[in-house]
């Protein structure tokens, strides 16, 4: 007779396997939920996407150095503490280079074939200061053998890896992002501006609006269809580390009560990121629109300008040796640019206009001429529009590749502007948006130049609109008026130009 015991025991131990698969199971998604938890706190502080992105930036470049130089057999430095010293030579310049670009900063949308351009051309930068600093050093120390094929593969490797990382990084930081909004602390008119300018960003986030004194509480921010303004203001400051990414106070600090400055500044300081409204545009958007600021504005602290600086002088230093070696490496294009404008369109092949400069100076701008010659009729548009008709076919490149700019680099030298700054405005225009636009007297706070914050960042001025937008932008290069800024719209200058997006 068959043992009735039997199938009941192999059936306890396929069930017991059943069991322990299901608790390993269980198990291993209960680490994995740990793991995405702990991403989740970790990257939810403002800091911990530098930090990532700088270790992997080290990391990788230790790896791939190190692997580039084995596999080519060369053993090109006599000492372990030199493949130090010349490692550690190379990371500062990298990282240098990558956070001119923004490629530690969290706010960047770094998803963008902007951002791609910007990066390769900061990567480039770096091998090519690191190859001088590296060879420059080598020639005292004859023990040093630097191999160029390691560098350039270590370089040409670097590249799409740490590009590739920081996209993966961000798209992350992008989806964990999605279901916290940013509290908006304003329910007025204010308030409603903010609401329609985020409308316009790339921002993902929702928001949420709520009324300190419960005045607007049911309605709509800005219209049919946007978010109802809510109340209880406490209760929302209790949750905030869970629910919201930020706070953004949208109301005058003087219509706040002590108890809720105390609980704001609580924040800031112990859970989550406080923004003013000029905070928040500096910090996301990169510009400082005119309804925010006063005429006390340039008085506040921070202001580079506002007092002597060195960098003022290396600033004009850099202008002197930059415009002239530049006027001697262009000097082919001096002939061959007047000479394709006076066969197609004959003279003149140069444009002269009077600009406003620093103080409201004026000066004459020299220019390669890319449009028929100005009738001076008063009638005459002021701004040249997308597929304008007075532009020649010579000036169409000309402007494309800003080769019609090259004039500009004697002015430079000569003092009237400077490499960098706002766009240098023709005095009738000045005069006219000096009337109309507040504050535009303060771009004359600085040296108008070739290339400048605004410039790379909105697209060529068609309106009365566009110069209060491309103003917004002049307010946060005079803001942040630095090396650093600087350099940002160098490469950004001239990802426009190999990228043909000049007009």
């Amino acid at each position: 007779m068959p043992n009735s015991e039997e199938p009941q025991t192999v059936f306890q131990e396929i069930l017991g396997f059943k069991e322990e698969r299901s608790a390993f199971a269980s198990g291993r998604v209960a680490t994995m939920t740990r793991g995405a938890n702990f991403w989740s706190r970790f990257l939810s502080h403002e800091w911990s996407s530098a930090a990532l992105y700088l270790f992997l930036d080290v990391v990788s470049w230790l790896a791939i150095y190190r692997v580039a130089g084995w596999f080519r057999y060369d053993a090109f430095y006599a000492t372990p503490f030199q493949f130090f010293v010349i490692n550690l030579i190379q990371l500062c310049v990298i990282v240098a280079a990558l956070y001119l670009v923004g490629g530690y900063d969290r706010t960047v949308e770094k998803l963008t074939l902007g951002y791609a351009a910007e990066h390769i051309l900061a990567v480039t930068a770096a091998g090519l200061v690191s190859a001088m600093l590296i060879y420059s050093a080598a020639t005292f120390d004859q023990t040093m053998k630097p191999s160029r094929g390691v560098l350039l593969l270590s370089f040409a490797l670097f590249f799409p890896l740490s590009l590739a990382y920081r996209r993966w990084i961000r798209q992350y930081l992008v989806a964990s992002s999605v279901g916290r909004s940013f509290l908006v602390i304003g329910g007025g008119a204010t308030a409603a501006h903010f609401y329609e300018a985020y409308k316009k960003s790339a921002n993902g986030q929702q928001l949420e609006f709520v009324d300190v004194n419960e005045e607007h509480v049911g309605q709509p921010i800005a219209g049919e269809g946007s978010p109802i303004v809510q109340g209880n203001l406490a209760s929302k400051l209790d949750d905030l580390s869970n629910r919201y990414r930020g706070i953004v106070l949208a109301e005058r600090a003087s219509s706040l009560n002590t108890q809720l400055l105390e609980r704001l500044v609580h924040a800031q300081f112990q859970e989550t990121r406080v923004y003013t409204l000029e905070s928040f545009y500096e910090t996301q958007w990169r510009y400082l629109p005119l309804g925010i600021i006063d005429p006390f504005w340039p008085l506040q602290t921070g202001f580079q300008l506002a007092r002597t600086s060195p960098y003022h002088y290396l600033k004009r230093l850099f202008d002197v040796v930059a415009s002239a070696t530049a006027l001697v490496i262009c000097s082919p294009l001096f002939i061959l640019v007047p000479f394709l404008i006076w066969i197609k369109d004959g003279a003149p092949v140069l444009f002269r206009q009077e600009r406003v400069g620093r103080d409201g100076r004026h000066f004459i701008l020299l220019k390669f001429r890319t449009m028929r010659c100005r009738t001076h009729h008063p009638d005459e548009d002021i701004y040249t529009r997308e597929g304008d008709p007075r532009v020649t076919r010579v000036g169409r490149w000309l402007r494309k590749l800003r080769v019609d700019e090259l004039p500009q680099l004697w002015n430079a030298l000569k003092g009237d502007i400077s490499l960098i700054g706002p766009r240098a405005e023709w005095s009738k225009c000045a005069e006219r948006y000096e009337q109309s636009i507040p504050f535009y007297h303060f771009r004359h706070l600085v040296k108008p130049g070739i290339t400048g914050w605004a410039q790379v960042n909105y697209p060529y001025g068609e309106s009365d609109e566009d110069a209060v937008e491309k103003l917004n932008y002049d307010l946060y290069y005079i803001r942040h008026y630095s090396l650093k800024l600087d350099a940002m719209i160098v490469l950004k200058t001239l990802y426009t130009m190999l990228f043909g997006k000049g007009r």
